[in-house]
């Protein structure tokens, strides 16, 4: 690539950022926080790297996307990482105390779940039962992400209100 770093960035930001933002997208589930991430690391690594990104040898637009897959797998395998247990880190088995301790406390969440509204069950159910992300619980609902996040706001206060009536105190 000819000139200066900051117009061969700019040159190679005008041409790829489009293509690389939809890929990106795509690589994240279109969870545009993380996609926005992944696109601005690209960059960087590019800017990092710009002696290596000779046109004439190959691809550049290859290159990103390259480098974005890499990223998104890398996080991947990070987060798999830290949410495997070694068999020396295996929970001993609840005693019978805690056993009952933890079937009380769902019987009282149960009972303080039926006390909110069906909007508010619903959200709570999808984002924090079955561990949908917003995007998810948004489309397995039907409404919008941002009505997911406001809901769940609003659900976990009606929550700790309906807990505190029954007696509950943390």
């Amino acid at each position: 690539m000819d000139g200066s770093p900051v117009v061969t960035m700019t040159r190679l930001h005008d041409e790829h950022a489009a293509a690389l933002w939809g890929y990106c997208l795509g690589l994240t589930g279109h969870d545009r926080a993380r996609a926005e991430d992944v696109v601005q690391e690209t960059f960087l690594r590019a800017w990092r790297s710009l002696p290596k990104l000779d046109e004439s040898t190959g691809s550049v637009r290859a290159w990103l996307f390259t480098v974005a897959r890499n990223l998104v797998i890398d996080e991947w395998r990070t987060k798999r990482a830290r949410s495997e247990l070694s068999v020396a880190d295996v929970p001993e088995t609840p005693t019978g105390a805690e056993q009952t301790d933890q079937l009380l406390q769902s019987w009282v969440v149960a009972e303080a779940l039926t006390r909110l509204s069906d909007d508010h069950r619903a959200v709570l159910l999808e984002c924090y039962y079955r561990q949908q992300s917003v995007a998810e619980a948004a489309r397995r609902l039907g409404v919008p992400e941002g009505t997911v996040k406001s809901r769940t706001h609003y659900a976990l206060r009606a929550l700790r209100l309906a807990l505190q009536e029954m007696g509950v105190v943390a």
